[in-house]
């Protein structure tokens, strides 16, 4: 294959990229961008096998049936609820490939044509270096992150003494012996660099707490990203720096947004919780507190007799799967003539658009489905609010609490509403930040304990009669 048609297959498959992430911006046009993307890949895919010199034909088919295989078989065990974690471990992977490629480049320069053992080209050595460097950040920080999604690991923060102190000298210790390797060639500094990377990468994410994992994630994203395009730079590959620069700026963006809407700093996130509080939330032993219960019956008799209904779904909603019996219960409450909105929180679930793939799975219409600016001042208006699995993101603490580790972040203000019916499994136990949410204990809520699909289920029940 000629270089100028490699070249215009890699920008023609840019290019798909460039519309998948455009198709991917809203949930109508998603399945457009998803198709986009599969095409794009495809497109660089066999443009890579048709290169001369990458590696034989059977060697290249085992590969792909192996990985293609395990890919296969993990989307289709693979649980919805799951998907955060999936993710996590799936950005390990991207970073851990990028550490082997670089690892390669080095041990077999020729190869990769970046010139000789202890004879690196000087801009290749420095795209190597920070190509491993990201990608062991990247690696070892998904592993953690999968480890506290997946529950392998408490989600509250993990504060080592002097935390700090020690990311900077880390940090600090990477770069100078990149700038050694860059003169020297040394093979000491080299491993040392792919160590303190990989190490690095854990203790910026375990003081991290499962509040802002959602940030956690996109941001590893990134990481992934800018590893591929350093690794690009190294393979000589356009479609690599293309698509590494793409989910590494997007990525970026993304947490930038994902922190604006928690009030958090940006910088304090990615630099491993740097202010967060131990102590924050934990205002000693829990006392109990009178609240309201009420039944399925009940609920469905208030929603009914409602004008209004904004249903704001969470985590909860994901564990029991309950999307598509709260679809039912809208479709019957709009038959009733009541007005049935979605409110969905920036951070709510565990990943970016974590409910809003959810709800779409359910046939949700997307025109009923609207973000926390867009929809937190019909709270007030509202007769009732139907929080089903949401805790974090609706406790009225983070407006008034400075001991609280969510204090600051926008929440949804479902307390205005003139009835909060609020499902959860039980009392006890908190949310993911570890906080207990106020709300439980306002005039206004009526508290359904039980699981989030029977409950609904159960309400729609009541409502067909």
């Amino acid at each position: 294959m000629s270089d100028s048609v490699t070249a215009l297959a890699y920008l023609i498959s840019g290019t798909l990229f460039i519309l998948a992430l455009r198709g991917l911006s809203s949930p109508e046009s998603s399945r457009r961008g998803n198709t986009f993307g599969m095409v794009g890949m495809l497109i660089a895919i066999i443009t890579t096998l048709l290169l001369t010199g990458i590696a034989s034909l059977p060697e290249i088919g085992v590969a792909i049936a192996i990985g293609g295989g395990i890919g296969y078989i993990v989307a289709q065990r693979i649980a919805m609820t799951a998907m955060p974690q999936l993710v996590a471990a799936f950005h390990s992977l991207v970073g851990l490939a990028a550490v082997l490629v670089g690892v390669a480049a080095y041990l077999d320069p020729a190869a990769f044509g970046i010139g000789t053992v202890g004879d690196i080209h000087a801009v290749s050595r420095i795209e190597m270096v920070l190509g491993i460097a990201i990608g062991a950040i990247t690696f070892s920080g998904s592993v953690i992150a999968f480890a506290k999604l997946n529950g392998n690991m408490s989600g509250a923060p993990i504060m080592l003494p002097a935390r700090h102190v020690i990311n900077l000298g880390l940090l600090a210790g990477i770069v100078v012996l990149v700038g050694i390797f860059y003169i020297t060639q040394n093979p000491a500094a080299f491993w040392v660099i792919v160590g303190l990377s990989f190490l690095i990468g854990f203790l910026l994410i375990i003081p991290i707490g499962g509040a802002d994992m959602p940030v956690v994630v996109s941001m590893l994203n990134s990481y992934s990203g800018w590893a591929a395009a350093a690794m690009g730079f190294t393979l000589h590959n356009t479609a690599m720096i293309i698509t590494g620069a793409l989910v590494g700026s997007s990525g970026a963006i993304l947490s930038y947004i994902m922190c604006k809407a928690m009030n958090r700093s940006f910088i304090s996130v990615i630099a491993g919780g740097f202010g967060a509080d131990a102590s924050a939330g934990s205002s000693g032993p829990k006392i109990d507190r009178p609240y309201k219960a009420g039944s399925a019956e009940d609920a469905a008799f208030i929603m009914k007799n409602a004008e209004s209904v904004i249903i704001v779904p969470g985590y909860g909603m994901a564990v029991a799967q309950a999307q598509h019996s709260l679809r039912e219960m809208g479709d019957l409450l709009k038959k009733e003539g009541v007005s049935v909105k979605y409110a969905i929180h920036p951070v709510a679930g565990r990943m970016p658009g974590h409910m809003n793939v959810l709800l779409a799975e359910a046939n949700v219409p997307y025109d009923e489905v609207f973000e926390l600016e867009d929809i937190n001042s019909d709270f007030g208006q509202c007769d009732v609010a139907y929080v089903i699995g949401a805790n974090d993101v609706t406790n009225p603490s983070a407006k008034t609490d400075k001991t609280s580790p969510i204090y600051g972040m926008p929440v949804l203000d479902v307390e205005k509403a003139k009835t909060v019916l609020f499902i959860k499994r039980s009392m006890g136990g908190a949310g993911y930040a570890g906080v207990e949410n106020e709300l439980f204990f306002r005039d206004n809520t009526m508290m359904l304990l039980a699981d989030a699909k029977k409950m609904t289920e159960n309400i729609v029940k009541a409502l067909g009669h």
